[in-house]
């Protein structure tokens, strides 16, 4: 499994568990790091068990102390915490016509556990497995002329300007009665000044930020403007090591800042934006093709794929849909639908007996056409909505779209 499908997958789970909720402050998170002793945290627990008798509703009492006897129970089968630490997620979680069942979750989570926690309340405390799944490699960006300066930030897929400047450098014309030596020794001045005010915003703001994951400084703008700000070390000596390189744009506003991330591709050329933006791009312009190698929609595309011809799957990271398998129990007749996260499975009636059908699998459609491209050597790229063309794959073509290796008829 890839580490897209991998975080594709830890993110469903949490949104699966982001759902569920108790009738009262019954339901309890453990976060538990890697560096804990377990008998450390019995103990607790057996302190938390004693203090839970103090609670005033009769229910909740029983369900908070019915989850602590369930961890325990868990709990035994450690002798210390997993590498990355564990949670544990227990208890008795709502499921209609007031009733309850005891529901229980162990995840080893993909990046070390750095707190000790035991949390209870009506919903589980997700929030430090969900800062795990956001992308923490972050890249300075500037666009600056003479005129006016942008500075801002690219963190995981999202572009964000966080301060704009102006100058009050003149204009290349001199007013009346200025020699033309001195007009030229003030603009210079004010030239100076500006980049320096540049330069001090770009180190206040990226100094403030966690160095490991600031991965480098794009700096962009029109020639010599650029080439003069660098090469005059108005940035933070520290900063200036991490200068990714100069590159030309049309723009110094906010445009100029996506402007700026387009024209480094090279330099960002590892970076999952370029690359899904380069991927829909191809997709795009097999599309629009008379015999182009583009296929989208969830018929076409699995028609294709389990003929072998799609070399690679491209699937929304925000698809939320499930294939539901039935079976006639009378004569055996099988069917497949898809339906939504938020559509009920309900029933379907028997085409041949008329009789209604039994559900017989319920799949994520992720899991299922991940699982077929496997099988036939096909590349699956998850493609975010954080992008204009991302969104269209999403909203225009169902979420789910191939490039093929050959044409099929």
């Amino acid at each position: 499994m890839s580490d897209q499908q991998k975080r594709y997958e830890f993110k469903r789970y949490l949104e699966e568990l982001r759902k569920k909720s108790g009738r009262g402050t019954e339901l309890i998170s453990l976060y538990i790091p890697p560096d804990k002793q377990i008998h450390e945290v019995v103990a607790q627990l057996r302190d938390e068990y004693g203090q839970a008798a103090n609670i005033k509703s009769k229910s909740t009492r029983t369900n908070v102390q019915s989850a602590i006897e369930s961890i325990l129970s868990r709990l035994k089968y450690f002798s210390k915490p997993p590498e990355n630490g564990m949670v544990i997620f227990c208890g008795a979680v709502a499921v209609g016509a007031d009733k309850s069942e005891m529901e229980t979750y162990i995840i080893e989570p993909p990046e070390p556990i750095t707190i000790y926690k035991y949390h209870c309340d009506s919903r589980f405390y997700l929030e430090p497995l969900e800062e795990m799944l956001q992308d923490k490699k972050t890249y300075g960006l500037i666009v600056l002329d003479r005129r006016e300066a942008t500075i801002g930030i690219l963190r995981g897929k999202n572009i964000e300007a966080l301060r704009y400047l102006t100058s009050n450098v003149p204009g290349k014309h001199r007013q009346g009665g200025q020699s033309a030596r001195r007009f030229e020794r003030l603009r210079e001045i004010a030239i100076h000044e500006f980049y320096k005010r540049i330069g001090d915003a770009a180190s206040e703001i990226f100094l403030s930020m966690d160095q490991e994951n600031l991965e480098g400084i794009l700096i962009g703008g029109p020639s010599p403007t650029k080439e003069e700000f660098v090469k005059g070390g108005y940035l933070h000596h520290e900063l200036q090591k991490k200068i990714l390189g100069l590159f030309d744009v049309s723009y110094t506003d906010d445009t100029g800042l996506y402007e700026l991330v387009e024209n480094a591709s090279e330099a960002l050329e590892h970076h999952d934006l370029l690359r899904e933006k380069e991927l829909m791009r191809r997709f795009m312009k097999e599309l629009v093709k008379e015999d182009g190698l583009a296929v989208y929609g969830e018929e076409e595309v699995r028609k294709n794929l389990l003929m072998g011809s799609v070399e690679v799957l491209l699937i929304s990271e925000d698809l939320r849909k499930m294939r539901v398998k039935y079976k006639c129990e009378s004569c055996g007749e099988m069917k497949e639908v898809t339906i939504s996260d938020e559509q009920n499975v309900g029933s379907v009636k028997c085409e041949k007996c008329g009789i209604e059908m039994k559900v017989e699998e319920t799949k994520d459609i992720v899991h299922e056409l991940s699982e077929i491209a496997e099988q036939m050597g096909t590349k699956v790229e998850f493609i975010s909505t954080e992008f204009e063309e991302g969104e269209q794959l999403l909203k225009a073509f169902g979420g789910i779209a191939g490039i093929l290796r050959y044409r099929t008829s």
